[in-house]
C-alpha cells in the first residue's frame, strides 16, 4: 500500500496524466469538428461517448502490452524497408487523417454541395457514423499515447489511472473547446491544418522518417499564437466600427 503512494509512483502518475492530456488535445479538436456535423442537441453526447470510447480503447490497449510491444517486429519488407504492424497502423492512421481533414477543409471553404444555400439544416450525418469515425481516429492517437505511457512506467495501475484521469479532464474541456472552435471559423480551419500536419508526420513515421514532435509542437503553438493575435485584432476593429 505504501508503494502505491510513494513519490516515484505519484510523479509517474502526474507526468503521465499531463502527457495524456497534451497528446489528447488534437484528438479533442477533431472530435469537436466531427461532432459539429450533428444537430446541436446531439453534439455533447457524441463528444462524451467518443471520449468514453477513447478511455476504453486505451485501457484495452494497456492490457494488450505484449501485443503492442510486438508491433515493432517486421511483418514484411518493401524495397528493402522493413514494415511492422506499428508502421501499418501509423500509415493507415496518417492516411485517414489526411483524407478526412482534406474533405472537412473543402466542405468549410467551398461549402457542402448537398447543403441547400440559405438553409439552416445540417447535412444528414448519423450519430453512429460520427462515433465510428471518432473510434477510428482514437485508435491512431491511442497507440502513440499508450506507447508513451509504456515507456514512462511499468505499472499497469499507474498507466490506467493516468488515462482515466486525463479522459475525465478532457470531458470537461471538450465542451468549451468545441464552442470556441465553432464560434471562430478560422480556428477550425487552423485545427484541420494541424491535423493535416499530424497526418503527414504519422505517415513519415510509418515510413521510418522520424520528425521531431518538438518541431510540430512549435509550428502549432506559433500558428495558434498568430491566430490569437488576429482574433484579438478583429475584435478591436469591430468595436471601433460600432462606435
Amino acid at each position: 500500500m505504501e508503494a502505491i503512494f510513494s513519490p516515484d509512483i505519484f510523479f509517474a502518475f502526474l507526468t503521465l496524466t499531463v502527457l495524456e492530456i497534451v497528446l489528447g488535445i488534437d484528438n479533442i479538436i477533431f472530435i469537436a469538428i466531427l461532432a459539429s456535423r450533428l444537430p446541436e442537441e446531439k453534439r455533447a453526447k457524441a463528444r462524451t461517448v467518443g471520449l468514453a470510447l477513447a478511455m476504453v480503447t486505451r485501457i484495452g490497449l494497456l492490457f494488450s502490452l505484449s501485443l503492442i510491444m510486438k508491433l515493432t517486429a517486421p511483418f514484411f519488407s518493401v524495397l528493402g524497408m522493413d514494415i511492422s504492424g506499428r508502421d501499418i497502423i501509423l500509415l493507415a492512421g496518417g492516411l485517414f487523417l489526411l483524407a478526412k481533414s482534406t474533405v472537412e477543409i473543402h466542405k468549410n471553404v467551398e461549402g457542402d454541395p448537398h447543403h441547400i444555400p440559405g438553409s439552416s439544416t445540417l447535412p444528414k450525418v448519423s450519430f453512429s457514423g460520427v462515433v465510428t469515425q471518432i473510434m477510428i481516429l482514437d485508435i491512431v492517437f491511442s497507440l502513440d499515447s499508450v506507447i508513451t505511457a509504456v515507456g514512462l512506467s511499468n505499472k499497469i495501475f499507474v498507466m490506467a489511472g493516468a488515462i482515466i484521469t486525463a479522459v475525465i479532464v478532457m470531458m470537461f474541456l471538450s465542451g468549451p473547446l468545441a464552442n470556441f472552435v465553432e464560434s471562430h471559423p478560422t480556428i477550425k480551419i487552423l485545427a484541420l491544418a494541424f491535423l493535416l500536419l499530424i497526418g503527414t508526420a504519422l505517415m513519415a513515421e510509418g515510413l521510418e522518417f522520424h520528425i521531431s514532435k518538438g518541431y510540430l509542437y512549435f509550428a502549432m503553438a506559433f500558428s495558434t499564437f498568430v491566430e490569437m493575435l488576429n482574433i484579438r485584432m478583429r475584435k478591436k476593429t469591430r468595436a471601433v466600427q460600432k462606435k
